[in-house]
């Protein structure tokens, strides 16, 4: 297993530690429900640093991002970031991913699943026809997202950079904490708000940041959170998850990522995608929440009142804002409007759920 620079922090918080994606990573600190609500009521701190980065860069950059990529990166202008994805040649996803424009035209940042690395490294290179230059930084860069409402308000006694009204999906550069060079953007996967924070690991910049943010950030009850929140966090505001709700086998406009998939130009697999959102699709993802007493989890079966199986459930949890058993799942159309009645099978059970809005409520 991989360490990130800071896996003994964890351990030496008492943090319960498990593989995931080939690093060892906290799972949960003080408890799920604990660093849960640490994130939607006030600000927690991840180490997100097992995500892989990669640099694109010179004149054939943008024009490599566009096809192998949905969304339309022609449109970001230097300091704005987009959500995209990579399609495969069959109409599913590569990977799900971020796209950052550091210089227009230029240079520009690709942050992608650390499970994926690899992976999209080499498709992405396999299209890479023009020679535009790639780096990857993945192994020497430091990511940890502070979530929260009071995450900025928290942080910005650490720069001159103004964090406090970064827009949406904006990033800065410059010094924090005494570490120059460090990318802070309002991105994230709780929808809190807060910001993501980019840095070399080089000359201790690791422990240095880390510590300042615990110097100011421990008296205000920034709390420590491991990815077991991460994940309750993201279900609730309905985010995917590459290998759990989309996958190899999924489009984007099955799973309702019609917003990141722009026909204004040409990609891998458009002419799929452009089918489908002509003719419809066979299988939608949908939120839905538990009627019946029970807890979905990712493989389970959804069916209809007659039993029929109209498709599974990707992923599930106990919410604990909503104080509510929730999931997402695929489902046939016909099965996929709010408030339809499904049912998920639990072990020999039917239990009774209904489709739901997302983010969840």
């Amino acid at each position: 297993m991989k360490n990130t620079p800071f896996t003994e922090k964890h351990i030496a918080l008492g943090a319960k530690m498990a593989e995931f994606a080939g690093y060892n990573m906290p799972i949960s600190y003080s408890g799920i429900n604990d660093e849960h609500a640490a994130v939607r009521k006030n600000a927690g701190i991840f180490d997100v640093s097992h995500m892989g980065e990669f640099i694109i860069k010179g004149e054939h950059a943008l024009d490599l991002i566009q096809r192998t990529t949905s969304n339309d990166a022609s449109k970001l202008k230097a300091g704005q970031a987009q959500y995209s994805c990579l399609p495969n040649e069959n109409g599913g996803i590569v990977d799900d991913l971020l796209v950052y424009c550091v210089e227009e035209n230029n240079v520009y940042m690709l942050v992608v699943n650390a499970s994926n690395i690899e992976k999209d490294w080499n498709w992405i290179s396999k299209h890479n026809t023009n020679n535009a230059e790639m780096h990857n930084i993945s192994e020497k860069t430091c990511l940890l997202a502070i979530q929260g409402p009071n995450a900025t308000k928290i942080l910005q006694p650490l720069t001159e950079m103004d964090i406090l009204n970064l827009k949406y999906y904006t990033f800065t550069k410059g010094k924090f904490a005494g570490v120059e060079n460090v990318l802070i953007s309002a991105t994230g996967y709780t929808g809190a708000g807060g910001v993501e924070i980019y840095f070399e690991d080089k000359d201790g910049a690791a422990d240095k940041i880390w510590n300042a943010i615990f110097e100011v950030g421990g008296p205000q009850g920034l709390k420590p959170v491991g990815l077991g929140a991460r994940d309750t966090l993201r279900l609730e505001m309905g985010f995917c998850l590459y290998g759990n709700d989309i996958d190899d086998t999924t489009s984007p406009i099955e799973a309702g990522l019609g917003w990141i998939t722009k026909f204004t130009k040409e990609f891998t697999s458009k002419e799929i995608f452009a089918k489908q959102k002509a003719e419809g699709v066979q299988k939608k993802l949908v939120g839905f929440e538990m009627i019946d007493k029970g807890i979905p989890r990712h493989g389970y079966e959804i069916k209809d009142f007659s039993g029929t199986t109209i498709g599974h459930v990707t992923s599930g949890t106990q919410a604990p804002s909503l104080g509510k058993a929730i999931g997402m799942g695929y489902v046939t159309p016909a099965c996929a409007a709010i408030d339809s009645p499904i049912y998920i099978k639990v072990r020999d059970k039917l239990l009774q759920a209904k489709v739901a809005k997302i983010p969840f409520a």
